[in-house]
């Protein structure tokens, strides 16, 4: 089993940044993905970015990948998401996630088995 928590989500206005986190607890993480989603009101849980702790390569969403960079701190065995020129749009509840590095990086949340509690980013105009 892996625990995951998020935290660092907040109220900021459209150009600014947020820097999210995801403390990982429950197992050695080498043999793992570990991945962020999002789901704004009303729509379908959303692909962000994931990355393989072991090596370090990230996948992103082609929509998010020049203003959102996700990485890992073996040390504090967790995980982040640095939300650069936030816009309205990116407002949602942010999930971080885990599977096995079985299949490599994926965008599909119905791989990932383990989810945090989400942490919730407010954007305003």
């Amino acid at each position: 089993q892996v625990q995951l928590v998020e935290s660092g989500g907040g109220l900021v206005q459209a150009g600014g940044s947020l820097r999210l986190s995801c403390a990982a607890s429950g197992r050695t993480l080498s043999s793992y993905v570990m991945g962020w989603f999002r789901q704004a009101p009303g729509k379908e849980r959303e692909f962000v970015a994931a990355i393989n702790w072991s090596g370090g390569a990230t996948y992103y969403a082609d929509s998010m990948k020049d203003r959102f960079t996700i990485s890992r701190d073996y040390a504090k065995n967790s995980m982040y998401l640095q939300l650069n020129s936030l816009k309205p749009e990116d407002t949602a509840v942010y999930y971080c996630a885990a599977k096995t590095v079985v299949g490599g990086l994926s965008a599909s949340r119905t791989l990932y088995p383990y989810w945090g509690q989400g942490t919730q980013v407010t954007v305003s105009s």
